[in-house]
């Protein structure tokens, strides 16, 4: 594959990095074999921590909408606002996200069950599981085909052929971060593909109608009911609910962006991972992915998807176990010398940053 001076080696395709077909079935095998093991562990331990992180957040939230009813003291609106965004985050992040990967249908909880679930953001949960479940996972990191790499608005690799309107990909990078919810919602109609005509808006007729009656149910919510119950109080509720969404905004985009976009994080063609086999996935979502340290809240705060790349190894076991699991699976990167790229929120931030900076040139 021709690369640019400034890019790095890619381990799928330059012999110096490369494994043996043989290495990669093995390394395949022992992955299947972890994952079996920790399925067939799967019980009460983990119905009881997904039940107490349902009550945390159904406490945070009620907490925070009753005291943004109490928002005449200043401080019961600053602690409103935070403990009602701290909910809107574990309700994306730990719950619904996980949920609608499937992880707890074996509960037969129907609280948890990933063809019913309904999160609070504005996309739909069935648009969701679509472009994520499907197309993120399936596609991890290959240009063209996986669609978070740039949302369809951003460079965020060199293999994205560069034009002048990448010049705005800092201030892109800053909108969307802002009102991430929004643009996961839009991120299904591929605008972009209707813009070069390579799909019409008709096609999209039925994403869009979801996406309609999902931003117009959660407006109806946060900006209009809940303001209107508190009376007086109205415009400081509506400001507050505002508010913990651009929080729940803004920590979502630097978790999920930290997850595939650091330094060191490989990008694919279609033409290198054609006809692959379970081993070489594996490899492709391993050197696609990154994870972020921290403590214990740090990692629930993130739906565990501070272990990005455990929870693309296996997306469809409770996300809880992903601490655990690493250990495995960052001695077997070891063993068989696989890069396993990690390290704190602020580093991997800084570099996501920087290289949306570095590609908004030529």
């Amino acid at each position: 594959m021709p690369k640019s001076a400034t890019k790095q080696a890619n381990p799928i395709t330059d012999p110096e990095f490369e494994l043996t077909q043989e290495q990669l079935d093995l390394f395949g095998e022992e992955l299947d074999a972890l994952r079996a093991r920790v399925l067939d562990d799967l019980g009460q331990r983990d119905a009881d921590y997904i039940n107490k992180i349902l009550n945390a957040q159904r406490g945070f939230e009620v907490a925070g909408r009753g005291m943004l009813f109490l928002s005449f003291i200043p401080p019961a609106w600053i602690a409103g606002t935070v403990s009602l965004g701290i909910s809107k985050i574990l309700d994306n992040m730990e719950i619904g996200h996980n949920v609608m990967h499937g992880q707890y249908d074996w509960t037969q909880d129907p609280r948890l069950d990933s063809t019913q679930f309904e999160w609070d953001t504005s996309s739909p949960s069935v648009n969701w599981k679509d472009s994520h479940n499907y197309q993120h996972h399936t596609h991890t990191n290959i240009v063209g085909k996986d669609r978070d790499v740039g949302y369809g608005i951003l460079r965020m690799s060199e293999d994205q052929p560069w034009h002048p309107y990448y010049l705005g990909n800092l201030l892109y990078a800053t909108l969307l971060m802002t009102f991430f919810e929004y643009g996961v919602a839009m991120h299904d109609l591929e605008v972009e593909r209707m813009v070069s005509g390579e799909i019409s808006v008709t096609e999209k007729r039925e994403e869009f109608d979801h996406i309609w009656r999902k931003v117009r149910d959660q407006a109806v919510k946060d900006y209009v009911l809940f303001p209107l119950l508190a009376g007086p109080m109205a415009p400081a509720v509506l400001a507050g609910n505002f508010s913990a969404n651009i929080i729940r905004n803004i920590w979502s985009f630097m978790i999920i962006f930290c997850g595939h976009f650091p330094e060191g994080v490989e990008e694919f063609t279609e033409e290198e991972t054609a006809n692959e086999t379970r081993g070489q996935w594996y490899y492709r979502q391993i050197l696609g992915s990154a994870n972020l340290t921290g403590g214990k809240i740090f990692h629930i705060m993130s739906g565990n998807l501070s272990h990005q790349i455990e929870h693309h190894l296996f997306p469809d076991i409770p996300a809880h176990r992903y601490s655990e699991i690493a250990v495995e699976v960052k001695e077997a990167c070891a063993r068989f010398g696989i890069p396993y790229n990690t390290g704190p929120l602020p580093r991997q931030f800084g570099s996501v940053v920087k290289k949306i900076a570095r590609l908004s040139l030529p």
